[in-house]
């Protein structure tokens, strides 16, 4: 059956999503959660709510989706073991750190690995089930074709967003609130500032970055067929009558597939961005996907009778039996319910009949009113001896107490012994000055100076490599090149990446940098030496451990860590920082440039976002594809601080090319041996100093 997962960012909307017919609830607790602005739950809060929801037979999968710092893994430890301990179903997972704590703590919980992961593609998929998850939450980019394609070939559970928010970047690869305010969404935290206004070149109100919300209604039935495990309801940032309307609708299309008018109305009443789109599910692209919020007068009666849905209500979600026995001087009632779960009581016994005696069918009727209960009843079996008789009274006493009972049993869990956190090793860094390695993203960028200065690394988009093999293969005997792989490679595209680097290892390029987990496999299998690129958010002790066990040569730490965490943490293998750049801020599967123009000219580039504040962002390709990467308008700037870079423990530190001319490139190069002064206004320290929230 395909499970119904909705929000639940309070107790009324998990209330709500309950008793409007969802499957399973997910929701927060504490600071370790993607939506730390909705209101979330306390960890007693979480024990009664895994208890509402287990009796009425619905799951709870805690969202643990965020990087989580040396410092506070103490804390997520302590949260993953109360909520084991509390009965949860699944800890909803994206920092490989965290895995490896719910792996020790709470081994008998399934994972779920988050759409903050990125996994967008079948490899991904294996991996994660590699590492022990037992379902994936898609990125919401894919199409109807790549879905089926996963779900076909994945060994473990497939969950997908069908309904609500779509970020416009990937999710797990957005630093743009970081970047503007040290807000991340990494962190739980984001602001949302690709709802506001943008203009290219100059600002305007145009909303580029704006995507109506998700709506798969209409293809509940096919994502089923396909294989789908789970839909996902986003929005626990949501009010209560949000979750119930929306819930009620995917119940209704789930069970009857069926969509009628109504359906939609209430949809669009809920909530809506100038309609919603389906744009990523079907392959159309563009920019019918967009649209903002639009302030409409709320109706009164209409969020009343959503209310009245969940509302001091109940509406008999669990299917129960009765076995009543009605012997002289004894009354018994038993209560089964799915699961097998039998409860027995004995109530007042009856009388002799003085007037009328009592039936099956009239002890059938009153044991049927279980109104105001989780349950309905299905059957009523009865054994009555002729000629007694039994109160209301004594029939609806017993029934209370024996449905209680049942509840009692429902909300208990067997009991779990939690694991501990094992220590984390921490493994001391390089004591020399880090070395100098260099990326660019244009072939002019490789400058007679920047050869000459021999880089340990040179990074180069695969798709340059690839373009002048001859070229390539001069290069690789001058000094180490390490191919950049797109950071976002769909399935369909897989094929064309493994014979691009096979021709490239022939040439002696045998070193790629991997921004995706999913990549990892396809590298292993080409025979490449794979380094960790800062998308890869490794963000911990623990997570640049899993790295080491990930057998990378070398890892990019997160650019969203500060100067005393990444002293701090465990360099388990070579660790490199990036210290000078244009920081990408989002990588999007629309092409924002074809997104203003109508058709994609981004090959041209000098196609930038301007801001109310006057704040612009360049915009490049990610590889060879017309997805886009936004990149922050100042450049990131610490090569005056080499100095403190060097008592970090850290292999190397990256100088990061992207809008740079020739000239350019050299002036920086030369700035890297003799230091000129901060600039503030064309350069950012970045997060380094100021850290995220």
């Amino acid at each position: 059956m395909l499970e119904l997962l909705a929000p639940a960012g309070s107790m009324e909307a998990l209330q709500a999503a309950v008793q409007n017919g969802a499957n399973a609830v997910y929701l927060g607790c504490g600071q370790f959660n993607a939506r730390q602005s909705a209101k979330n739950f306390t960890p007693q809060a979480l024990t009664e709510a895994i208890k509402y929801c287990h009796v009425r037979g619905v799951a709870v999968h805690l969202a643990v989706n965020t990087l989580v710092s040396d410092k506070e893994t103490g804390d997520a430890a302590e949260l993953i073991r109360h909520a084991a301990v509390s009965g949860v179903d699944a800890f909803i997972v994206q920092d490989l750190g965290v895995v490896q704590l719910c792996r020790q703590i709470a081994p008998q919980i399934p994972i779920h690995g988050s759409t903050q992961m990125t996994v967008h593609n079948l490899p991904g998929v294996l991996l994660c089930a590699a590492w022990g998850m037992k379902r994936v939450v898609l990125s919401r980019e894919l199409s109807r074709e790549e879905i089926r394609y996963i779900t076909e070939n994945s060994p473990i559970e497939i969950e997908v967003f069908a309904h609500g928010a779509l970020c416009m970047g990937y999710s797990g690869q957005c630093y743009l609130s970081a970047a503007i305010g040290g807000r991340s969404g990494n962190r739980g935290r984001c602001a949302q500032p690709c709802r506001q206004s943008y203009g290219y070149g100059r600002w305007s109100s145009a909303h580029p970055l704006s995507l109506k919300d998700n709506c798969l209604v209409q293809y509940v039935q096919q994502l089923e067929e396909m294989g789908v495990t789970s839909l996902k309801l986003e929005g626990r940032m949501k009010r209560p009558e949000y979750v119930a309307a929306v819930t009620s609708v995917y119940r209704k299309a789930i069970d009857s597939g069926c969509i009628t008018r109504q359906m939609m109305d209430t949809l669009h009443t809920a909530f809506n961005r100038q309609g919603f789109t389906d744009g990523y599910y079907t392959g159309r692209i563009g920019k019918d996907m967009f649209g903002i919020r639009e302030d409409t007068a709320e109706d009164p009666r209409w969020c009343k009778e959503i209310r009245q849905s969940y509302e001091s209500t109940e509406n008999g979600l669990v299917p129960i039996e009765f076995h009543a026995v009605v012997n002289p001087g004894r009354f018994t009632l038993t209560v089964t319910d799915p699961d097998g779960r039998c409860c027995t009581l004995e109530g007042i016994p009856p009388e002799p009949a003085r007037v009328s005696e009592l039936t099956g069918e009239l002890l059938s009727t009153r044991l049927a009113k279980t109104g105001g209960t989780p349950y309905f009843c299905t059957q009523v079996h009865t054994t009555i001896t002729p000629g007694l008789t039994l109160s209301a009274a004594a029939i609806n006493a017993l029934r209370r107490d024996v449905l209680n009972m049942l509840t009692a049993q429902r909300a208990r869990r067997a009991a779990l012994r939690p694991g501990r956190m094992e220590k984390i090793t921490v493994y001391p860094g390089n004591r020399q000055h880090p070395a100098l390695t260099v990326q660019v993203t244009s072939r002019e960028q490789i400058t007679g100076k920047l050869l000459k200065m021999m880089p340990q690394v040179l990074y180069i988009p695969l798709h340059l490599l690839t373009e002048d093999l001859s070229f390539s293969q001069q290069l690789a005997q001058r000094v180490c090149v390490c191919a950049v792989l797109p950071r976002i490679v769909h399935d369909a595209e897989l094929p064309a990446l493994r014979e691009s680097l096979q021709s490239l290892r022939v040439l002696g390029v045998r070193e790629v940098l991997v921004g995706n987990f999913g990549l990892l496999p396809v590298a292993r299998e080409c025979h490449m030496k794979i380094r960790g690129d800062f998308s890869l958010n490794l963000y911990s002790s623990a997570a640049v451990n899993a790295a080491r066990e990930l057998e990378l040569t070398s890892a990019t730490l997160s650019i969203e860590m500060t100067l005393p965490q990444i002293r701090d943490v465990s360099k388990a293998v070579p660790c490199e920082l990036l210290c000078y750049g244009r920081m990408p801020l989002m990588v999007t599967e629309n092409c924002l440039i074809k997104g203003r123009t109508g058709a994609c000219t981004c090959h041209l580039g000098n196609t930038k976002l301007t801001d109310k504040t006057g704040a612009e962002f360049p915009i490049i390709k990610d590889g060879s594809s017309c997805r886009s990467i936004l990149l922050n308008g100042k450049k990131l700037n610490l090569l005056d601080r080499q100095q403190d870079l060097s008592k970090l423990g850290l292999w190397a530190t990256r100088l990061y090319f992207t809008t740079e001319n020739p000239k350019e490139v050299d002036m920086v190069l030369n700035s890297y041996r003799e230091p000129v002064k901060f600039d503030p206004g064309s350069c950012t320290r970045g997060l380094y100093l100021r850290g995220v929230e």
